[in-house]
């Protein structure tokens, strides 16, 4: 079974991360998948502008923490080939972030890397990576501080809390919030808009964008690769950490 769908609709391509019955968690065929088709929408000349969003009832977990236990560096050697979650900061292709439910970890770290984010009523958002013992490693510290502010991401990062999709909107984690049946809707009428932008200037303004903010992301984002890929990760008993956070969150994530 395929975890990633593809439709396209016009010049916009929708992906949709597919393994609900794992909340769309990082699994290693997924993180493959994903990586393969980012990649072909991005240099696929008719397709114009991206939707990213997950089947429900999650947008994305974040990493497959039951493989991570079982595979150890073995299950993080995937992301150094196919590294799905910081390969949205870096298409050229515009790229809009449809949330349709728990997103969390290295799923936010995904969603951070898109152009910006609209959200389901349904939407949840943490970076659980502390509470599980693990550094983020995929542009947390980069890129959260960019929309929230720095004293609200370190607040995020360092608690674990839940954010839903009112408090999202008025953060800046998320630009709108819509009933959940119009979220897709909603957001290939927006990628519509920017398919309508000759290609371009809407190439060019998305190159200025990412150069007003490289001086600030691209040395986080190496600090954080640095001081993440140092750490020793004690993979024992990663599997009973989240599921306790998990546990904790239940009520939220509605499963």
């Amino acid at each position: 079974m395929t975890t990633v769908l593809t439709a396209d609709h016009g010049a916009v391509r929708v992906l949709t991360l597919h393994r609900p019955q794992s909340r769309n968690a990082l699994g290693r065929e997924l993180i493959e998948e994903l990586y393969g088709a980012l990649d072909a929408a991005d240099t696929d000349e008719t397709v114009r502008a991206i939707v990213l969003t997950g089947t429900d009832p999650a947008f994305c977990a974040g990493v497959d923490l039951k493989q991570a236990q079982a595979l150890g560096m073995e299950y993080f050697e995937k992301f150094r080939s196919h590294n799905c979650i910081t390969k949205t900061g870096e298409l050229r292709t515009p790229i809009i972030g449809a949330i349709n439910g728990a997103t969390f970890t290295g799923g936010l770290e995904m969603a951070l890397g898109c152009d910006f984010l609209i959200a389901s009523e349904r939407a949840i958002f943490a970076d659980t990576h502390a509470r599980v013992g693990i550094l983020p490693g995929g542009g947390m510290t980069a890129r959260l501080p960019q929309v929230v502010g720095a004293a609200m991401a370190r607040r995020l990062s360092m608690t674990g809390e839940i954010v839903d999709a009112t408090r999202a909107e008025r953060l800046g984690l998320v630009t709108e919030v819509v009933a959940h049946d119009t979220l897709l809707n909603r957001a290939l009428e927006l990628a519509g808009q920017i398919a309508e932008v000759p290609e371009p200037t809407m190439a060019g303004l998305k190159e200025i964008y990412t150069r007003g903010t490289a001086p600030l992301i691209a040395p986080a984002l190496a600090a954080e690769q640095q001081i993440a890929g140092a750490q020793t990760r004690d993979f024992d008993g990663l599997g009973d950490r989240y599921q306790a956070v998990a546990q904790r969150n239940r009520g939220q994530i509605g499963g």
